[in-house]
């Protein structure tokens, strides 16, 4: 049996009403639908229009009533379905509001704009499969819509689906190329793409054709940072902190910039700006912690450190900051704990060694992680897991297996990246110091445990020909991508001064910076191998046939340290947590002897008193 709707009588007034409406004049509208649902009292028109119009005049709760009412005398109406889906949307009641979109699609399914807000409200709750699957219905309905293609793109962001995403940007902005959140996010997709030159171009449209939008200004700040154009991204924060000055994230990230680029005191302040305005603000406690320690304010640090902890129990990189300061604090026991609390790079379904079960007649996986230098310095403990009764396997990468070999006892070594054959338990290579507990005391530091392979002494000896004067190998700076390398490292004129002196100079390392190639190509003193270094093998051969090692905090440091061989290092004011504090000796590297800059950037001290330990010691007359 058909139900017939509800009569509406035609009447020029409802049409007047209507049409006020529709021109936005609210007020107007609402004042003359009211008076005529007094005598049309079940016109859905006049009711769907009067609920629609307390939803755009804030009133979501009595415009979702009205719809409510009008939809209870017809159903079928998808304009008032499709406004009372979004004003429950408004009252976050979502999953009523799904009900809704759900209702105004059984209606009317070919309804590209529901399909669109049904979309919307699956990605704010975090589904972007299904949110991806309604703005494809949305634009396959209604190809020109621009706004499905950019919602779209941020949920296949949240997929991972990186390509597609800045597909669908690109397919919003060649609808709308006059929209700045697409051109914003776009550059976010470029950012995580690596992509860097083409994401700041994004930036600058979106900030052109928005001006005031402060989270372009902001990213646009990320990814100068990542281009290390440091002075650049300071400006991009301060544009971002004069269009809200109140916004903590700003500050905070203003003084990130500012500690790489050593103004620590005004770092400090930036942090804590950032903090008054938002004192929960556990990154930013965390980040003041980390200038305090480049300031040598140690146990304040500490105390920054542990309130970033407190406000974020789980907050990894507070942890991994305490944990590096504890160790450069020599509290190796406390240090090696909270290390433990790292980000793992790698999971197996094997159990974790935790140093509890036996070894015997066992096999267990060390996997590296982290840099050439720390694979060298930890390397050592393989010998002693071996003692434990187990197979030990050595997972390494491909540049340090050979060198490794070399180390004392029956341990098998596979390249990173090669299939891994079957083991029952694995250990990342950094969780070792915290299994065997070490402390200062009881650092395993018998050294020489690396030696130049077979064949590699012979060889750099047949090269090199015989020694007439010291040899001394150098290495002035490591890695650019390294995170502490503009601490660490130098440039090679800063040791012009050592290059005078009367010995042959080897360079030890493999690449250079390109203001380097050019010096070094008029420096016939010091002899360059980079062409026959080919892995750590190559340059232990070298090394070897030093009689000194001078070097920054590289990796050769490490590969001099543990084959024994004497080693001077020369380190920054804050050192990496290895070095320990004030010391001029190493417990992990009993040969080795320390240059410590006396205060931050000071280069030209410690090069001077390498000069004079070298005329004491050497019997030089400088």
């Amino acid at each position: 049996m058909k139900t017939n709707k509800p009569y509406q009588k035609t009447d020029p007034r409802i049409e007047e009403a209507l049409f006020l409406h529709r021109s936005g004049k609210l007020a107007e509208a609402e004042e003359q639908i009211k008076k005529l649902l007094n005598f049309f009292p079940k016109n859905t028109q006049l009711l769907t229009h009067l609920g629609t119009i307390h939803l755009q005049r804030g009133n979501p709760e009595e415009g979702v009533r009205i719809l409510s009412k009008s939809l209870q005398i017809d159903p079928d109406q998808p304009m008032a379905l499709l406004n009372r889906s979004n004003g429950l949307v408004t009252l976050k009641r979502f999953q009523d509001a799904l009900t809704s979109y759900d209702r105004t699609l059984a209606v009317k399914p070919d309804f590209a704009e529901a399909y669109y807000n049904r979309g919307e409200v699956l990605l704010g709750l975090n589904r972007p499969q299904d949110a991806a699957a309604d703005f494809d219905r949305a634009a396959s309905l209604h190809p020109d819509f621009p706004g499905a293609y950019y919602n779209r793109g941020l949920a296949l962001e949240k997929l991972g689906r990186l390509e597609e995403s800045l597909a669908s940007f690109d397919r919003a902005l060649a609808l709308r190329p006059q929209y700045p959140e697409a051109h914003f996010n776009k550059g976010n997709i470029l950012r995580k793409l690596g992509r860097f030159d083409d994401a700041l171009i994004e930036y600058g449209l979106s900030i052109t054709q928005r001006p005031d939008h402060v989270e372009s200004y902001t990213n646009q700040g990320y990814v100068l940072q990542d281009l290390q154009r440091l002075d650049d991204a300071l400006a991009s924060y301060d544009r971002a902190i004069a269009l809200q000055p109140d916004r903590p994230e700003a500050h905070n990230n203003r003084g990130t910039v500012l500690r790489k680029l050593k103004k620590l005191n005004e770092a400090l302040a930036a942090h804590d700006r950032a903090i008054a305005l938002h004192p929960g603000y556990a990154e930013a406690h965390n980040n003041r912690g980390t200038v305090l320690q480049e300031l040598k304010r140690l146990d304040e640090a500490l105390l920054a450190h542990d309130r970033a902890i407190s406000l974020d129990p789980g907050y990894v990189e507070a942890y991994w900051n305490k944990a590096l300061l504890k160790l450069l604090m020599g509290d190796y026991l406390e240090g090696w704990e909270l290390y433990e609390k790292r980000a793992k790079p790698r999971r197996f379904t094997q159990p974790l060694w935790n140093g509890s079960a036996s070894l015997a007649g066992k096999t267990i996986l060390v996997h590296t992680e982290q840099g050439f230098g720390d694979v060298i310095q930890f390397s050592r403990y393989a010998p002693m897991l071996e003692k434990l009764g187990g197979l030990v396997l050595f997972e390494a990468p491909q540049a340090l297996v050979s060198v490794l070999s070399t180390l004392a006892g029956n341990i098998t070594f596979i390249e990173a990246g090669k299939p891994l054959p079957d083991f029952d338990f694995y250990l990342p290579m950094m969780s070792l110091p915290s299994v065997f507990q070490t402390t200062l005391g009881t650092i395993p530091a018998d050294v020489p445990y690396l030696f130049p392979p077979p064949g590699q002494k012979d060889l750099w000896t047949e090269k090199l020909g015989k020694r007439t004067v010291p040899r001394i190998g150098l290495v002035w700076s490591g890695k650019q991508e390294h995170s502490n390398d503009h601490n660490r490292s130098i440039g090679l004129d800063s040791l012009a001064p050592l290059l005078k002196l009367p010995f042959e100079f080897h360079s030890l390392q493999k690449e250079y910076r390109e203001k380097d190639k050019a010096l070094l190509a008029g420096l016939p003193t010091l002899k360059d191998h980079h062409r026959d270094l080919r892995d750590f093998s190559d340059t232990a051969g070298l090394i070897h046939e030093m009689d000194m090692v001078l070097s920054v905090d590289t990796s050769v440091a490490h590969l001099a340290g543990a084959m024994g061989k004497p080693l001077w290092v020369l380190l920054p004011y804050l050192p990496d947590y290895r070095w320990l504090l004030e010391r001029s000796d190493s417990p992990w590297y009993p040969t080795a002897t320390l240059f410590r800059q006396s205060k931050d950037g000071d280069w030209q001290s410690v090069i001077s008193e390498v000069l004079k330990r070298m005329e004491t010691e050497l019997n030089i007359n400088l």
